[in-house]
């Protein structure tokens, strides 16, 4: 009996758990909590708050607009996505094969724009997109348009703009899981006669697979909730899920449409990133196959 009650301790009350106590208790009232509060107020029917039900799940899938946001919001992470690991992953593996001093150039480079706010660097992507801007001037300089090109308040530009700001994200995930595969893989690979690309195909991209997952789901939620981008870039034309339960809790006061947006929204958003992993996962699977 003692022996069993021992181990019963030993399992359930060990010196970790007391560690871990404090950070636990932290993470339960500063976000199970709300969490919870925020389930129980998307359940009641109008901002009173006199009836309970499920009518504002209604409003939001039972509209085409309403829902419309919703897919557009998780396109335009998926968009953004694409773009950071197309041109993220060159960057990394440079990184990661290059001479030492040129790797930790490229990485500094790399890390500037997170010492940057996220807000300044918004503003200053307004004016390189304005009509007047330096891309605009590039343009028309190399003949490419007649007329400056609209680039402002529309869905490329804020796609632009989420890639080149969130793609450290993409990067740094990249680059650790590239430093780690064994250079003496690709040397055995050429060895029993594989050109770069087959190398690379069959060899570096299936032991890079984690690092491309790790990167597409930060990117991707990154993205997603970016309000300060999509408002600013993307202006009053294009409404995407951030600002639109910001318009519906602050504008409209109407908290439990809010909620159940919030609700909806982040369990899309879970979805996704679990998607991204389980395909990762797959693709790896297939590759080494």
């Amino acid at each position: 009996m003692r022996r069993g009650g021992a181990r019963a301790g030993a399992l359930f009350a060990p010196a970790e758990w007391q560690l871990a106590l404090p950070l636990a208790l932290f993470f339960a009232a500063f976000f199970v909590a709300p969490l919870i509060g925020l389930a129980i107020v998307s359940l009641y029917g109008e901002p009173g708050f006199h009836t309970v039900g499920l009518t504002q799940y209604g409003r939001l899938f039972g509209d085409a607009f309403n829902f419309g946001i919703l897919l557009d919001t998780l396109a335009l992470g998926a968009k953004a996505t694409f773009i950071c690991l197309v041109f993220g992953y060159p960057l990394a593996w440079l990184c990661a094969t290059s001479r030492p001093w040129v790797s930790r150039l490229l990485m500094f480079i790399v890390i500037l724009p997170i010492l940057t706010s996220v807000v300044v660097r918004t503003f200053a992507w307004l004016v390189i997109l304005g009509r007047q801007g330096i891309l605009n001037k590039l343009i028309l300089a190399l003949g490419l348009s007649d007329a400056p090109v609209n680039l402002l308040f529309t869905e490329p530009g804020v796609v632009i703009v989420l890639a080149q700001v969130q793609m450290p994200l993409m990067v740094l995930p990249l680059l650790t899981n590239l430093q780690r595969i064994d250079v003496n893989l690709a040397d055995a690979s050429a060895a029993l006669g594989a050109g770069a690309w087959r190398t690379f195909r069959r060899v570096i991209l299936p032991l890079s697979v984690p690092g491309i997952a790790a990167g597409c789901t930060l990117v991707y939620a990154a993205c997603v909730t970016a309000f300060i981008t999509q408002t600013l870039i993307g202006g009053a034309r294009h409404l995407y899920m951030p600002l639109f339960i910001y318009q519906q809790a602050t504008g409209a006061n109407d908290w439990p449409f809010a909620a159940a947006l919030a609700i909806v929204f982040m369990a899309a958003v879970l979805l996704v990133v679990y998607l991204f992993n389980l395909l990762g996962r797959m693709r790896g699977a297939q590759l080494y196959a």
